[in-house]
């Protein structure tokens, strides 16, 4: 008979006290943690569940009274919920969950907003006797100017009785101010602050994260396990492209923290960097279903996060589902015929926040060597289709802060030393009809951010005709700027001499080969970046949550 050694028994022992202690401590604090808030929060459930009620049917009620074309669409979709799901399964419209939406900055009115915004909406349509909560710190703002904001600034109409707002009050926890060293793992950590708030507050029946914080819905799987959880990725928090970053050139372009890398404080930085981006890895392989807004973004997430999805047998794949762009509504106010091409001018086009990964430092000295190009050779670029027209560069961007204003007065002396003024617009805080004044004119749209997640701006500009010159990186490279119905949608550089040599090449096609690019750019935007498009992704997405939440 073997003898065991009393040591190895002592080490076995140990090893399975250890064990045991470790998963009974974390299934007492799941237990602890998540019946204590639900019990706590039961009371507001119901109440929400009952004002809900009560304001459907108000609501109702005035549509009857003056119907409009709006309110008759949502009572169809009330009318129409006899529980078949579009794939024709069983079980779709009588489903009355409660779904949260952690979306912090709800009010902020940009691309991510209009995500959730469109989000919810296509959740209405599909689960009309849902409630959607969104989770948000925009205390200055309540319900109903919310939605009219939302309508106003994006055209999305909403469906108000099914939709509340909680409110939370440690959104300061994941601001960058408050964490002026290790931001990223700073932000992170409050982010779980931030969900420990929410769900302080509420409960929901299935959680989505729509802002990219990852380890708010580490949280909801740790101490709610029984709540399925989803994830909007549009961007993650740290990649590896950003990792490889710190040591390439800062001449390269890629992004701010190119060649950081150096001397000890690199050395330091780049093993922070690699420490959060195991840490990120591990709290996102925890999250049920994630959607990424582009094949970029896609890419690296599964890198990041799909060892640990792997490891914890997470069966649905990470999915690509395109952010919603207004195409339509810029297709309906920009025509493309023959007449619409003689009101083209010669102009480069560039909307963007003035931010420093928006590059537009390389824009500018790509356009003057343009402009020298042109001038030191016999050129007839602009003049062809342009009645004689010069190139001009028209730069429209947001300024938020100080910080923006000062970066547009450096641009400015940028545009003077490169001898660009008589070619060169700056227009800050222009309204959206001025923007679609400009989207109708211009000929070419370009984007000079490295690795750029998606690209909004990008689909805008071939929805209006633009012919885009896009940097060759990220989304623009991989999802938008790409062939289709057989041939080109525009162009991709990455130098100054890149971009100079795409800008002669557009002003110097032939009226026919311009309108047909402005076609196919236009046809590829129609096709694969609408609000439809977008609905339907996002519903088959969501389904796999609420079925989940239903086995529970």
């Amino acid at each position: 008979m073997i003898q065991v050694p009393t040591s190895a028994w002592v080490l076995i022992v140990t090893s399975l006290v250890l064990g045991v202690s470790a998963f009974l401590y974390k299934n007492i604090l799941q237990i602890t943690v998540g019946w204590s808030h639900r019990r706590r929060t039961r009371a507001r459930r119901d109440l929400i569940l009952a004002r809900v009620k009560v304001e459907e049917s108000q609501y109702q009620l005035s549509a009857q009274q003056s119907p409009r074309s709006e309110d008759g669409e949502w009572e169809k979709v009330e009318k129409n919920a006899d529980g078949s799901a579009p794939n024709g399964k069983e079980s779709g419209n009588e489903w009355e969950g409660i779904i949260g939406f952690f979306h912090p900055f709800c009010n902020a009115g940009g691309g991510g907003e209009r995500v959730l915004w469109a989000a919810i909406k296509a959740t209405q349509k599909r689960w009309p006797r849902a409630v959607c909560v969104v989770y948000t710190g925009d205390h200055d703002a309540d319900k109903d100017r919310m939605l009219e904001k939302v309508q106003i600034r994006f055209n999305i109409r909403l469906h108000p009785p099914t939709i509340v707002f909680l409110y939370l009050s440690t959104r300061h926890y994941v601001l960058s101010s408050t964490w002026p060293r290790f931001t990223l793992l700073g932000q992170s950590l409050g982010s779980i602050v931030l969900a420990y708030d929410a769900y302080s507050l509420l409960v929901p029946d299935v959680f989505i994260d729509t802002m990219g914080y990852a380890f708010a819905l580490a949280f909801s799987k740790v101490f709610f396990p029984s709540v399925p959880t989803g994830a909007y990725v549009h961007y993650p928090t740290i990649s590896t492209d950003m990792l490889g970053s710190l040591d390439s050139s800062p001449t390269l372009g890629k992004g701010l923290n190119a060649g950081t890398g150096k001397g000890l404080r690199g050395f330091l930085k780049k093993h922070y960097w690699h420490f959060f981006a195991r840490l990120y890895g591990r709290v996102g392989g925890s999250v049920d279903v994630v959607m990424t807004n582009s094949s970029w973004t896609a890419s690296h997430i599964q890198t990041l996060w799909g060892p640990a999805r792997t490891k914890r047998r997470k069966p649905h794949p990470v999915s690509v589902v395109f952010p919603p762009v207004a195409v339509d509504e810029i297709v309906r106010s920009i025509p493309l015929n023959a007449a619409s091409e003689k009101d083209r001018q010669p102009t480069v086009l560039c909307i963007a926040q003035f931010r420093p990964e928006k590059n537009h430092t390389l824009l500018l000295r790509s356009f003057a060597r343009f402009l020298r190009s042109r001038s030191s050779s016999s050129s007839t670029i602009g003049e062809n289709n342009y009645n004689g027209k010069q190139p001009h560069l028209l730069l429209i961007g947001s300024v938020r802060d100080a910080h923006d204003a000062t970066r547009v007065y450096d641009l400015r002396l940028l545009a003077h030393e490169l001898q660009l003024n008589p070619h060169i617009t700056f227009l800050t805080d222009a309204s959206f009809p001025t923007i679609l004044a400009h989207l109708a004119t211009a000929s070419i749209g370009v984007n000079c951010m490295w690795n750029e997640h998606f690209g909004i701006g990008v689909v805008e500009y071939m929805a209006a005709g633009l012919i885009p010159v896009v940097n060759d990186s990220g989304g623009p490279k991989m999802d938008i700027v790409v062939e289709w119905g057989g041939g080109e949608t525009g162009f991709r550089a990455g130098t100054e001499e890149e971009y100079a040599h795409a800008f002669e090449r557009v002003l110097g096609m032939e009226v026919e080969e311009l309108e047909e690019m402005r076609l196919r750019a236009r046809a590829r935007a129609r096709g694969a970046f609408g609000e439809e498009v977008f609905g339907m992704k996002w519903i088959e997405e969501v389904e796999k949550l609420v079925e989940m939440q239903g086995r529970k």
